[in-house]
């Protein structure tokens, strides 16, 4: 039968599986491997870097095969996120979209470090500080279109640790 639900009219309906979906089978691994590595990046200012490059390095560095890396930076005012890597307009726009939520002059009280620190603070609490990405036949699983990004959230340049931590199966 499969999963129901009781619509407002009290009649219970039945779902119905999508018949547009289909995976592969599935692959098991024993996870015995875990590799580290502590990636210091330099920011330009405000905006975002393309760290795609460097992950992929790390990913073949470690022999990676089957399994998982994940990306952890160290900061409360820049963040990572996954975006299209096509069109440099998206990035302008994204920009746009995370200083018309945080503006710096909103009469925020924390503002020791300056206008933009606390503009910077919820802009990473927005997006996020952690990424994991599948590792697949030693290749990350990016879609086509999709790079991995940090986002320097602050002005002026500022120098940012990114953990990495591949777990999976090498060789």
């Amino acid at each position: 039968m499969g999963p129901c639900f009781r619509r407002d009219d009290g009649e219970i309906e039945f779902m119905t599986p999508p018949r547009s979906l289909s995976r592969t089978p599935p692959s098991t691994i024993t996870a015995i491997t875990i590799v580290s590595s502590l990636l210091a990046v330099q920011t330009r200012g405000g905006g975002f870097t393309d760290l795609t490059a460097e992950i992929a390095k790390f990913v073949a560095d470690a022999g990676a095969r089957e399994g998982v890396v994940t990306l952890f930076i160290r900061h409360t005012s820049a963040s990572l996120t996954i975006q299209e890597n096509a069109d440099p307009s998206v990035l302008d726009d994204l920009l746009t979209a995370l200083n018309r939520l945080a503006p710096e002059n909103a009469g925020w009280t924390h503002d020791a470090e300056g206008p933009d620190d606390m503009p910077a603070h919820i802009k990473t609490m927005l997006t996020a500080t952690s990424l994991q990405v599948p590792v697949l036949q030693g290749e990350l699983s990016l879609g086509i279109w999709q790079a991995i990004y940090l986002i320097e959230h602050r002005a002026r340049p500022h120098r940012r640790e990114v953990v990495l931590q591949f777990i999976g199966r090498v060789g």
